[in-house]
């Protein structure tokens, strides 16, 4: 990988405490000079932007895991092999096929269409991705933020409030059932929450 920007960010966490952030090669080594050290022992790292967690195999040394973590990130090539040359036919438009149940008049009507069902069915999702970017946005920064809370905040006082007033949009009391959370776990469900609030 060339550029930094194209590398996923993350947070981990050791227990209630932050202990490395950016990109996941850097934080992962980071976590693991902790781990090595004896100074973190129970090690969570979330993507930054979806809380989804991330999976690494501590096993090794740090260059090891760094090494795991590249291949993975690069598909396990470390360069690409150029394409082979096509022969005649339709170019690669990297089209995904895949199935569509719709009911009969459905189809009648996606047929009738100029193009066909194909394309009258890439516009209708290109309208509405653009229609709906707000509300696509919002309601990934609250999965984020849930999925993050869920897994770090679930046993902490004010947890269950804290969700309420979340979802309702209410950041004022958000912030109120928060304010006792440790400080790392608090900070970054804050920061996650304010993208959805």
């Amino acid at each position: 990988m060339t550029a930094s920007a194209s590398i996923p960010r993350c947070v981990a966490f050791d227990g209630l405490r932050l202990i490395a952030a950016g990109p996941v090669p850097d934080a992962a080594a980071a976590a693991k000079r902790a781990i090595d050290s004896g100074d973190a022992t129970q090690v969570v790292v979330f993507d930054e932007v979806t809380s989804e967690v991330i999976e690494i195999d501590w096993r090794g040394s740090e260059d090891d895991v760094r090494v795991r973590i590249q291949a993975a990130l690069t598909g396990g090539a470390s360069q690409s092999a150029p394409d082979a040359p096509r022969g005649p036919g339709r170019p690669k438009l990297g089209v995904v096929a895949r199935e569509v149940t719709l009911l009969p008049k459905h189809w009648e009507w996606l047929g009738s269409q100029p193009g066909g069902a194909s394309v009258a069915l890439r516009k209708l999702v290109e309208a509405a991705s653009r229609d709906h970017v707000d509300v696509d946005r919002k309601r990934r920064a609250q999965d984020a933020a849930y999925r993050f809370m869920t897994t770090m905040a679930g046993d902490l006082p004010g947890y269950e409030e804290a969700l309420r007033a979340f979802f309702k949009g209410d950041a004022a009391a958000f912030k109120t059932q928060t304010t006792n959370w440790p400080k790392d776990v608090r900070d970054h469900a804050r920061a996650l929450a304010s993208a959805a609030l």
